[in-house]
């Protein structure tokens, strides 16, 4: 597969994870009637369902990363080269922006928002710690011993997270920055962002490190 082939297919899918995590925000909290629990959990399973099918049609493409810490660490587990590794970064960053807009689209919404939900909190920056820590260990260990399951542990993992975590697990970059461009309901403030990103890249490499601990050295380079 080219790498623009393999851009395109990072582009597109993140642009449609945005889109769904957007819109099902917007249309969980207008069906919702004030119920915040009730927007969340409409959030929560459209978000995994949808991550779910976009993993298994563009796995085979470019690897469904859709997220630059999980580019990151491929490129540093030697799965993806420096180059090819910043074209998906490139590719994420884009398709979130547009995503969030084609969700602002679809409900007839301004396309261009800026959030003003702020989510200032220690607590919130280490629950992305321990959001992003678990979404890399599922995928470095599942893709390790069970590769074709990775799509609903994935998808079930990101549901839970956005349930046990004081942030309600954004665990990626790409997609951080480009929730802080909706002022809805899965919105963030520009001014959390560098917060809830500092606590993904902790995340990413603590779990990297841990997975690497965790196989040992005959494992890691028995998959090497």
């Amino acid at each position: 597969m080219t790498l623009g082939r393999a851009a395109a297919a990072e582009a597109i899918g993140t642009a449609l994870l945005l889109a769904i995590v957007v819109g099902s925000g917007i249309m969980g909290e207008r069906l919702a009637q004030g119920n915040a629990a009730v927007a969340l959990l409409a959030n929560s399973i459209a978000t995994g369902a949808g991550f779910y099918v976009l993993i298994v049609i563009f796995g085979p493409v470019s690897g469904a990363h859709f997220n630059p810490v999980v580019s990151a660490v491929s490129a540093w587990e030697g799965q993806l080269n420096a180059r090819d590794s910043v074209v998906y970064v490139v590719a994420q960053v884009s398709g979130a922006f547009a995503g969030v807009a084609a969700a602002h689209a679809m409900f007839t919404l301004p396309v261009l928002q800026i959030s003003a939900r702020v989510r200032p909190t220690l607590g919130e920056a280490f629950g992305e710690v321990i959001a992003t820590f678990g979404l890399v260990l599922v995928i470095s260990l599942v893709s390790r011993f069970r590769a074709e399951t990775i799509p609903v542990a994935v998808a079930a993992f990101i549901i839970s997270a956005y349930w046990f975590t004081s942030s309600t697990s954004f665990a990626n970059p790409a997609v951080t920055l480009a929730r802080a461009m909706t002022d809805t309901f899965a919105g963030i403030s520009p001014q959390s962002v560098p917060l809830f990103v500092v606590g993904q890249l902790t995340g990413g490499v603590a779990a990297t490190l841990f997975a690497r601990w965790l196989l040992g050295p005959e494992d890691a380079a028995a998959a090497d």
